[in-house]
Parts: C-alpha cells; sequence; structure tokens
C-alpha cells in the first residue's frame, strides 16, 4: 500500500488502508482515514487530518502554510472530510490563527489547480472546476458549483445550489440558488436545472422562482423586496435565502452580488 519511494514521518497516523504512490511526503502530524488514496508526488504537512475514501491525485499540497503574511508559525489546522476527490496540483492551504481551521466537508469535487486559501470553508456536495482560486476565509455552502478560472475574493460567502460561470470574478456574496457570471459577476436567472437535480418540489421551486422576479425583476429596493419575500408560502429553502441575504447586509460582510437587468431586444424583421 505505501510505494517505496514514499516518505512518512514515523508519527504520522495512516489506516492500514491507505495507499501512497511513488515520492509522495507526509509530515509528523498528520492523520488519514480508511481507503484513502494518495497518487504520487503529494505533500501533505502541518496538522491536516483527511478522513475516509477520499482520492488525492498527483502533485496536491494540502497542510501547508498559509500564503498570508499575518502567518507566524502559530498551530493551525486543515480538516478533510470522507469522499473528496483532489485532483492534480491542487492546494489547500491550513489555517492562519491559533487553532482554527480550513475546513472540507464530504463528498467535493476539486479539479486541477484549484487553490483553497487559508481559513477557507467547503460544505459538501461542491464542485470547483479547474483552476478556480479561492482567497482567504470564503466560505462556499453545499451543492455550488463554480466554473473554471474563477477567482473568488477573500471573506465571500457563496449559497448552497449557487452556480458560477467560468472566469467570473466573484468580490460579492452569491446569493443561494442563483445563477451568476461575469466580470463583474451579476446575477443572471435563477438555478432551474440544479434545483431540479437536487430534487426540490415544484411547489419549492415555483415559491422560488416568485422570489426572483420580486429581488431581480421588480424594481424593488432590496429591502423592500425582502419584505416581500415574507409574503410567499414558507418553505426551508426561500427561509434560507432571506436568511442568506440578510446577513449579507449586516455590517462587516462583503454585500450582495447585484442582478442584471437587461432589456429586451425587439428584432427588426
Amino acid at each position: 500500500m505505501i510505494h517505496i519511494t514514499a516518505i512518512i514521518h514515523p508519527e504520522a497516523e495512516l489506516d492500514p488502508t491507505v495507499e501512497v504512490g511513488p515520492f509522495s511526503i507526509i509530515g509528523k502530524n498528520v492523520k488519514i482515514g480508511k481507503n484513502t488514496k494518495i497518487s504520487s508526488h503529494v505533500v501533505i504537512d502541518g496538522y491536516t487530518e483527511i478522513g475516509e475514501e477520499n482520492q488525492i491525485f498527483s502533485g496536491a499540497a494540502i497542510g501547508t502554510e498559509p500564503q498570508d503574511l499575518k502567518y507566524k508559525g502559530a498551530v493551525s489546522f486543515t480538516k478533510i472530510g470522507n469522499g473528496n476527490t483532489i485532483r492534480e496540483y491542487v492546494t489547500i492551504n491550513r489555517a492562519t490563527g491559533e487553532g482554527e481551521s480550513t475546513t472540507i466537508g464530504d463528498r467535493n469535487l476539486l479539479m486541477a489547480y484549484s487553490h483553497v486559501a487559508h481559513n477557507c470553508a467547503i460544505a459538501n456536495h461542491v464542485i470547483m472546476a479547474n483552476s478556480v482560486n479561492m482567497a482567504g476565509h470564503v466560505h462556499i455552502e453545499s451543492r455550488a458549483v463554480i466554473g473554471g478560472v474563477t477567482g473568488i475574493h477573500q471573506f465571500v460567502h457563496i449559497g448552497e445550489l449557487a452556480m458560477i460561470a467560468g472566469c467570473s470574478r466573484i468580490i460579492n456574496d452569491i446569493p443561494p440558488y442563483m445563477l451568476v457570471e461575469g466580470t463583474p459577476s451579476r446575477v443572471r436567472v435563477l438555478n432551474t436545472v440544479g434545483l431540479k437535480r437536487a430534487g426540490i418540489t415544484p411547489a419549492e421551486s415555483q415559491s422560488l422562482k416568485k422570489a426572483f422576479r420580486i429581488l431581480y425583476r421588480s424594481g424593488l429596493p432590496l429591502e423592500d423586496a425582502l419584505e416581500q419575500l415574507k409574503l410567499l408560502p414558507e418553505n426551508s429553502y426561500l427561509t434560507h435565502l432571506y436568511e442568506f441575504m440578510k446577513q449579507s447586509l449586516a455590517d462587516g460582510r462583503r454585500g450582495l452580488t447585484p442582478g442584471k437587468f437587461e432589456k429586451k431586444i425587439e428584432s427588426s424583421q
């Protein structure tokens, strides 16, 4: 299970079922759960905990020091759950402050060359396409999809089941269930395909469609539009959308990504 050229610190804790490929390096304070497969030339360092049945491809670097000038050698952590796929040359930095963590949940797909910076938190079933770059303290909720070559500003919060098109520049929070695109980014439409795949009911979907029209097509000021959402039939998705947007308007947050209001161009024919 362990290639002869791999270098593993004798105090690292690896389940006997863990596979480690050629020339990989695993540091002293690393813990790795059962059935995790580590390919060649992988570096796992720092106080890093990796759960079960993860697959880590060649060249990935996990738990390395944060790229943060505030970092002064504090004991900080990287915590990764179960069933994740971490592709070639992904980099995941540990947190900056004493006792803090960079966290990744379960069943996520991080495609090649993605970067997860210090103190980021990724929930479950998130897909990050190639070369997505996250600054520090970014929070991504479950089942979000982020297109390739997208840059995400520090402290941005991305809601569940949001979809971000490739090559976007994300500088503000992305509300749940929305499809976002552009540089600068704009909310374009409701992520109806993602909602359908997630198995939400027709009634819940219809409620979110009405919410989208109120928020982005009614012309109401945002605070008034949020109050109008309270008049819609309540469900857990609508409640989460309302609470997310209210929190994004609080002091110290990045604020919300605006909507795109396009006029329909009439054909001359």
